[in-house]
């Protein structure tokens, strides 16, 4: 992928397709790395499933047989000398305590880096399209922050939905505002 933003927004989307009801984006970044960490309260996965997810051509996809959004996003992550993790519990086997969290550090300086890219896009996108889902996304820099909760967008709107337009506009300001200011 084009831009390291587009694997946030796929594995993402993995997490809204595994039932989670809540997902974590937290990107830790220091002068020479960047740390993605996608975590999801999901139905997670076997161990059996698990142990092949970066394989191109394992998917629960029925329309194709090929699976790219994971292979793609540690392909990314290790060509730069970082690493990739991911580990998952399944619900079937863990009822309380389940979901998966994928895990990927990029060496910034490295010739092989992908941007970020527009990374607030995505995080509205995925709001736009799943409103009912509670996103955490931070994004902690030397120095500052940039933090949106929907939960705390929806104790302060009530019954107002978050995909209508006016809300999606404020949501990509504030966003747009806490980058500029930090």
């Amino acid at each position: 992928m084009k831009e390291l933003s587009l694997n946030i927004l796929d594995i993402a989307k993995n997490s809204v397709k595994a039932g989670a009801d809540t997902v974590e984006i937290a990107l830790t970044e220091t002068e020479d790395q960047l740390e993605i960490r996608i975590s999801d309260n999901g139905c997670g996965m076997t161990p059996e499933f698990l142990a092949s997810v970066t394989d191109p051509f394992t998917t629960t996809r029925t329309t194709r047989k090929v699976g790219l959004g994971i292979p793609l996003f540690k392909l990314a992550s290790e060509q730069t000398g970082g690493t990739f993790h991911i580990e998952s519990r399944d619900q079937a086997a863990h009822p309380k305590d389940h979901g998966t969290v994928t895990a990927a550090t990029f060496m910034k300086n490295h010739l092989d880096f992908t941007p970020l890219g527009d990374v607030i896009s995505s995080v509205v996108t995925l709001i736009q399209a799943d409103p009912d889902i509670r996103w955490v996304y931070t994004h902690t820099m030397p120095g500052k922050e940039v933090r949106l909760d929907t939960n705390e967008l929806k104790a302060v709107l009530g019954d107002v939905p978050l995909n209508i337009p006016e809300v999606i506009a404020w949501i990509t300001d504030y966003l747009r505002e806490q980058y500029e200011t930090a």
